[in-house]
Formats: C-alpha cells, sequence, structure tokens
C-alpha cells in the first residue's frame, strides 16, 4: 500500500463496500438520452465506522499517526458548525486518549444537533470563532495550549494536506482491487471536492496505479479555476510524501462548479431531489452539504447525456449522515396547517 511508509493508527473499517445502484438506474432511464445511462457503483464511504463514518477517517489515520510521532497531545482542527471532518477528528482524538479543540465559524446556536451534538458526546472543546478568519483563531488557540504546556497538533481544513491526502491515494488502491477482484471496470469515479484532499489523493493513487478512468470532482464551494491549482498543488506534495514521482497539473483535473447553488451548506430544490431519489430507490442516505450536491451534479450529468450505458461511474459517498439531523426544516415535507398525522403501531 502507498502509506506503508508513514505513520498510521487504525480507525478505518476497510475495505469499504463496493455496491450496485441498479435502482437508481432504472429511475434515470427515460430522463436522459437514449443509450445514456451508465451503470452506476456506489464506494460506500459512510461506512467507514469512526462514529458516523466519512471519509475524513482515511485522512485521520495518518494525520492522527503523524501527530503520535510528534508526541502531540491534543488535536486542533478548524470547520463549518456542522463539519463531518471535526466530528472525525474528535472521534478520532478521543479513540486514541488524545484532547481535542474544535475552532468553528460562526456563533453557538441555541440548539445543538446534528455533527454539533456528537462533537459534544465525543468531549471535543468547541471555541467559536464569530465573524474572525479561523486560521487565525487556531493558531491563538494552538499559542494558548503550548502555554499551558500542551503539544498541539494542528490540522488544516477537512484534513486536506499531504498527510490526509495520502489516505485517499491508499483508498484509490484500494477500488482498484475491488474492481479487479470482481472482473469490473469503470470509466469514471465522481466526488464531491471542496478542500481538496479527497479529490487530489485520488488522482495520485489513479495516476500510479494506471487507472484510465476518468475522476470527476463535483465542486461544492469553490469556482473550478481556482480549485484545479491547488489541486495540482497538493497532488504533488502527496505524492513526494509517498515517493512517488509523479507530476501534476491543474489541466489534469475535472471540477464540474455548475452545481454551487445557493452556497456552502444552502440546501436547494437539487439536493433535496438527489436525496429523496437515492433514499427511496436504494435505501441509502446522503448528507444535505457534501454528497447531496455532488450527487445532484451527477444526476444532472446523466441526464444531459454527459455518459455511456456501457459506461461504469462510480460514485465516492464521502459520508456526512449526521448533518442530515440539522437539516431538518429543509429537508422535511410541509404538513397542512391545523392537520396532523397519525400513526399505526
Amino acid at each position: 500500500m502507498f502509506t506503508d511508509r508513514l505513520p498510521f493508527y487504525p480507525l478505518a473499517h476497510r475495505p469499504t463496500p463496493l455496491e450496485d445502484l441498479p435502482r437508481l438506474r432504472a429511475a434515470l432511464q427515460g430522463e436522459a438520452p437514449p443509450g445514456r445511462v451508465p451503470r452506476l457503483l456506489i464506494k460506500r464511504d459512510d461506512q467507514t465506522g469512526l462514529a458516523a463514518g466519512g471519509n475524513k477517517t482515511r485522512k485521520l489515520e495518518l494525520l492522527l499517526g503523524d501527530a503520535l510521532r510528534q508526541s502531540a497531545d491534543t488535536l486542533i482542527t478548524v470547520g463549518a458548525p456542522q463539519s463531518n471532518h471535526c466530528r472525525q477528528t474528535a472521534a478520532a482524538a478521543a479513540r486514541a486518549g488524545l484532547r481535542c479543540v474544535l475552532v468553528l465559524g460562526g456563533s453557538a446556536p441555541m440548539l445543538e444537533g446534528g455533527n454539533l451534538l456528537l462533537d459534544r458526546l465525543l468531549g471535543a472543546e468547541i471555541v467559536w470563532a464569530g465573524g474572525r478568519d479561523r486560521l487565525e483563531v487556531m493558531a491563538e488557540v494552538a499559542e494558548a495550549e503550548r502555554a499551558a504546556g500542551r503539544a498541539p497538533y494542528l490540522i488544516p481544513y477537512g484534513g486536506s494536506n499531504a498527510v490526509g491526502a495520502a489516505g485517499y491515494a491508499a483508498a484509490m488502491e484500494e477500488l482498484c482491487q475491488q474492481l479487479a477482484d470482481r472482473g469490473w471496470t469503470a470509466e469514471h469515479v465522481v466526488v464531491a471536492t471542496s478542500s481538496g484532499g479527497t479529490q487530489a489523493g485520488l488522482a495520485v493513487g489513479a495516476l500510479a496505479q494506471g487507472f484510465s478512468g476518468r475522476l470527476h470532482g463535483i465542486s461544492i464551494d469553490a469556482a473550478a479555476d481556482r480549485l484545479r491549482p491547488w489541486l495540482a498543488e497538493l497532488a504533488g506534495e502527496t505524492a513526494r510524501l509517498l515517493g512517488l514521482d509523479l507530476a501534476f497539473a491543474a489541466d489534469d483535473f475535472i471540477v464540474h462548479d455548475a452545481y454551487l447553488g445557493g452556497g456552502y451548506g444552502v440546501v436547494g430544490d437539487a439536493e433535496r431531489e438527489a436525496i429523496v431519489l437515492l433514499a427511496r430507490s436504494e435505501g441509502i442516505l446522503v448528507d444535505p452539504v457534501y454528497t447531496a450536491r455532488a450527487l445532484a451534479g451527477l444526476l444532472d450529468l446523466i441526464r444531459r447525456g454527459h455518459f455511456r450505458a456501457d459506461e461504469t461511474v462510480v460514485f465516492w459517498h464521502t459520508g456526512g449522515l449526521p448533518a442530515l439531523f440539522a437539516y431538518a426544516e429543509q429537508l422535511g415535507e410541509p404538513r397542512p396547517a391545523g392537520r396532523s398525522r397519525s400513526s399505526r403501531v
């Protein structure tokens, strides 16, 4: 495995399942041009197992390994109030017996739900940045930790540095092995992309493995012309960390940025439709911020005839289930005024 040379702390259930989506494919027949609905597979990194799972667990195995190598006793990271990364970082710290401080944007809500509730249950200390830059606040928190005699380890947004992204170079190796074991091929892999570590790591693994398919990032919150250079830089750093002689340019990365909707964390009709369609066709849940937007992008690409029926597309499910519970008002079905539903037992 690519990451054998790096410090490692086991956290994930691996390999995560690779499943067919026949009912979703059937639901899309007639919505795309003839002969343009591909076979659909889903890579279930929502099943990594750490505190409701998600893609950050693979990154944290290496980040935590590096932190312990440096004798750190505290993990500090940053994110949004419903950050899946922060929830998994808190869980990783608890598993390893470390302290955890989360620097979150904005102010404390009246009611803590979703990932924020889990952060508290997992024992994380939460620092609210208000309107300030979260990275500046994280630096101040780290300095205070050092002044208190502790040894903090700082993790960037989404765990997306070379150490974290290396986890997804190994994940691509895992996918290639699963496909080979079943005699399958995949012409396309589609994944949500934001802080970039997952897509950059997959790109490193794909090139190193000789994977001939195309890797599509569905941008969650950034324009493609801003994200591609960062992906190339991060992929190059990751390859060097792994001792791989690989080079990357911005043009090597496919980023679809037509699905940004109302902005980060804003659930629109496209996200709602994607959540409901996958839930009711396959019994699989996607989160409202990342995987729903990425799935909505994939559905649109299929409906516009971007793929062929003789091709296979792997949708990489990066997790985020707990965030659904923080979006109940946006996702719930409206009820007529003055009426309530009864239930039978």
